[in-house]
């Protein structure tokens, strides 16, 4: 994560300080490209509160230098239900300690998770009658964009059983939280009023036959023969676009082994632990250049492999350098009194994966000039169609390699049910 300064917008500062001077819960929402992250980096290098950042996947947590939810809490995977939740001193102590947890990616927390985070900090700070403990937490996501991931087929039964549904605001802990909405409303990503209302339609399933014609018949031109990613749905058809592009390319596959240090546990590294790169092959960044020469998701060609790889982005060059992303764990420290975040992991690879395609899945939080859209045979998840149009900065970057059918348009009925109560509680407008 980089600390550079940032300018907020005006939205964003009043959100800030509700974080910063109250002790209120707060879900922190908005359309793509509304600056959620932006605002997040923010309030992890600028609070003065003891702060604590969770994500639900690793990948997600190393995105926000935070910590995975399971890890920080001690929680068993799977359906924690009325499970007793083991702890031993050094969580108790650290949970005692905790001002503010915020927890990124929130729409892919289920209910039963978030229940137990509840659960867990009652218990750790003898403050059984009141929401989490007594500490304030502060939800960010877009239930538009990433749902939870449904288990077997015993844990759908349960959250049938147990839950009106799956999604972390049906969680038993809401009713009780007091949580203030707010929904982040300037669109830092797009500039034309026409695309941001039919990106807008998109988001809400109420996409009208002028607004899929208008988008059908733009997406419709030839795919340029260079200079867009493809945002395919499934992972094997983006694997086959890179691989037979790499292959096309002439001269010999050089290749970058990351160096891993520490305890980084799975298989969810931040980039390939082998990258492949010949000269001519399309990369994307994967992190914020610190120096600001490109911005995570930015598209560019390799142009010399030595000890480093050079990069031409925008018809300028650029040598790039691994980069390290640092696997964080918070502990307490009785010295001091106060949390300390320590690293104990870390990955080293250069910032970049092969890009003429990525799923849409990975694309998340990226903006591209110009993308081809591959729903495949169909889309298959509430929000993909929207995530995968969000991307693009401006509509004359769409490109599809199919006309959109209704069918496509999925929006999660309990979302809809959700945002639409969210959209009648009176947040103080940012």
């Amino acid at each position: 994560m980089s600390s550079s300064p940032i300018t907020l917008s005006a939205e964003q500062q009043a959100l800030f300080d509700a974080i910063e001077t109250t002790r209120e819960h707060i879900f922190v929402t908005g359309r793509a490209g509304t600056g959620k992250s932006t605002l997040l980096n923010h309030l992890s290098w600028n609070t003065s509160k003891q702060i604590v950042i969770c994500a639900p996947t690793g990948v997600a947590a190393l995105n926000v230098g935070g910590q995975t939810i399971h890890s920080l809490f001690r929680l068993p995977i799977g359906v924690i239900a009325d499970r007793k939740i083991e702890q031993n001193a050094d969580v108790r102590k650290l949970l005692n300690t905790i001002e503010t947890l915020v927890i990124d990616e929130v729409s892919m927390v289920n209910a039963d998770l978030l229940d137990a985070i509840d659960r867990a900090l009652r218990q750790a700070r003898q403050r059984p009658l009141e929401a989490f403990g007594g500490v304030q937490v502060v939800l960010f996501g877009d239930p538009y964009q990433l749902a939870p991931v449904p288990g077997d087929a015993d844990e759908r039964a349960y959250f049938a059983d147990q839950y009106r549904s799956m999604w972390f605001f049906d969680a038993k802990v809401w009713d009780e939280a007091d949580l203030r909405i707010f929904e982040l409303n300037t669109i830092h990503r797009q500039h034309e009023e026409e695309f941001k209302a039919m990106l807008n339609a998109v988001r809400h399933g109420s996409v009208t036959a002028e607004i899929a014609g208008r988008l059908n018949e733009t997406g419709a031109r030839p795919a340029p023969a260079s200079g867009a990613i493809t945002l395919a749905t499934r992972n094997d058809t983006v694997n086959a676009i890179n691989a037979r592009a790499l292959a096309g390319l002439p001269g010999r596959v050089l290749t970058a082994k990351a160096e891993i240090t520490g305890e980084f546990g799975g298989r969810a590294f931040p980039a390939d632990d082998a990258l492949q790169l010949k000269v001519g092959a399309r990369v994307m960044f994967l992190r914020n250049d610190a120096d600001q020469r490109w911005v995570n998701g930015s598209v560019g060609t390799v142009t010399a492999i030595s000890s480093t790889v050079f990069v031409e982005v925008d018809g300028e060059e650029h040598q790039v350098q691994p980069a390290i992303w640092e696997k964080f764990k918070y502990s307490y420290s009785p010295a001091t009194k106060e949390l300390k975040r320590d690293i104990v992991a870390e990955f080293q690879q250069f910032p970049l994966r092969l890009a003429w395609a990525v799923t849409i899945h990975k694309s998340q939080g990226k903006t591209y000039d110009r993308a081809i859209v591959d729903l495949g045979q169909r889309s298959f998840a509430p929000g993909q169609t929207y995530v995968a149009l969000s991307r693009i900065a401006a509509l004359e970057g769409l490109f599809l390699t199919r006309p959109l059918r209704p069918s496509d348009i999925i929006v999660d009925r309990d979302v809809r049910r959700f945002m639409e109560k969210a959209q009648a509680i009176p947040a103080i407008r940012a």
